[in-house]
């Protein structure tokens, strides 16, 4: 990793924002995010109670993912569908996925749920991740495309991005962003998005 240009990013966006994400001009952009909302949101649908029902949980999922300003209005609508066309047993599969996602066995979980979603054209890093980020924003990371190859490339980061999701990628570049965060400023990263929002703004 290339820590001298993290600096040097760290300094641009500090210069253009002296309060980092509380800065009153980013703070506007903030709001937009609802992330409050949706991390409380994303606390309720994902509590251990809500796998018994699988339905309950991915209408859940499907409100989560189409309420998120971080994925493209494009994605919304296939993953809105993909759910509405699973049949029993492949919702009962994706729901057992994201319960060890979130609850333990989270390797197995991951693999589990971009097998079901492969199967219906919609596994893209956006849609596998933003239940993470929102349900342990400081613990989990967003991966969006382009932001994802661009860190890797400026900050020359040992990682090979493919488009097709893996457990193994995820939890490099989750490990290298949360490297990052230990140092930088505070307000650059009140939680992972943010994080992320940061690098990809400056590089």
């Amino acid at each position: 990793m290339n820590y001298e240009k993290l600096r040097i990013a760290e300094a641009h966006f500090l210069q253009s924002y002296p309060g980092g994400f509380a800065d009153p001009e980013l703070t506007q952009v903030a709001k937009r995010h609802k992330m409050d909302r949706m991390i409380e949101f994303a606390s309720e649908a994902m509590a251990k109670t809500e796998f018994e029902k699988p339905n309950a949980f991915l209408e859940n999922m499907v409100k989560l993912v189409s309420r998120s300003s971080m994925v493209s209005l494009f994605e919304k609508p296939k993953f809105r569908d993909a759910i509405a066309d699973m049949n029993s047993d492949e919702r009962q599969m994706l729901t057992e996925g994201y319960r060890k996602l979130f609850h333990g066995g989270q390797a197995t979980g991951f693999r589990e749920v971009v097998d079901i979603l492969s199967r219906h054209k919609v596994a893209k890093w956006s849609l596998v991740t933003i239940p993470l980020v929102y349900y342990k924003p400081q613990k989990e990371v967003f991966v969006k495309p382009t932001t994802a190859k661009n860190i890797i490339n400026k900050l020359e980061l040992d990682l090979v991005y493919k488009p097709q999701p893996t457990w193994e990628f995820y939890k490099g570049y989750r490990a290298a962003i949360l490297e990052m965060k230990k140092r930088v400023d505070p307000s650059l990263a009140p939680n992972n998005a943010a994080m992320t929002g940061f690098l990809m703004m400056t590089l």
